[in-house]
């Protein structure tokens, strides 16, 4: 997989800025989205090719397969995503925090599969999404960031429903839970350090195959429920 191209979608800090670094470490091609300048800068000083892209915006995604030229992708991680309000309980959400966050973590993955589907069955490649136990129907166990746990639910459901069509197309599909790391968005408190996060979803995306295909996996391995 590694000799071919790998597209990390958000990739200017945390999860996606780390599956960079660790890729590149292992010489492999990455092509890494982000919007910040400064982020494309340090995207670049890492070796990886850098692009500016707007997740929310519809335009910028669908002009996204021209600007990757055609190439085959070996692996595309989707890993743009935001939390939301942290709420405590069964609070109902403004408009304006239901459209962000719902845009980002779901819509945004509807709108870049599509389009990124053929470059990916060129190379028989791996679809990611960056989800979360807190997505869990069946694990949930608490009412807390009830938004966020909303739309990791519903992307859980885009995975699964595009995995129905794109493998037959060659493309192996697989949502993933990184764990509870130490990013902006999962706090100094977090149990896992985000490098080795990042190298247990490698691992588990190294050996993606059919018998995985449209699955829910944990950063160590472990198959998720739904």
């Amino acid at each position: 997989m590694t000799a071919k191209a790998v597209l990390v979608v958000g990739a200017s800090r945390g999860i996606g800025l780390e599956f960079v670094r660790q890729y590149r470490a292992d010489g492999a091609p990455v092509i890494a989205t982000h919007r910040a300048p400064a982020d494309g800068e340090r995207l670049r000083a890492l070796g990886a090719e850098a692009l500016r892209l707007d997740v929310l915006d519809a335009t910028e995604i669908a002009a996204l397969p021209q600007r990757l030229s055609g190439a085959p992708l070996g692996l595309v991680i989707v890993n743009a995503g935001v939390f939301g309000p942290r709420t405590q309980g069964v609070v109902a959400p403004d408009g304006a925090d239901f459209d962000a966050v719902m845009r980002t973590n779901v819509l945004a993955a509807m709108r870049l599969i599509p389009v990124l589907a053929p470059s990916l069955a060129a190379a028989r490649g791996t679809l990611a999404v960056l989800s979360s136990r807190m997505g869990s129907t069946t694990l949930m166990q608490s009412a807390s960031a009830w938004l966020y746990r909303a739309s990791k639910a519903a992307l859980n459901s885009v995975m699964k429903s595009a995995s129905i069509e794109l493998g037959a197309q060659g493309i192996v599909c697989v949502a993933l839970h990184p764990g509870w790391v130490r990013t902006d968005m999962g706090g100094a408190a977090a149990q896992l350090d985000i490098a080795d996060s990042v190298a247990g979803m490698r691992r588990v995306l190294a050996t993606a195959d059919a018998s995985m295909h449209g699955g829910f996996f944990d950063f160590d391995g472990e198959r998720l429920p739904w």
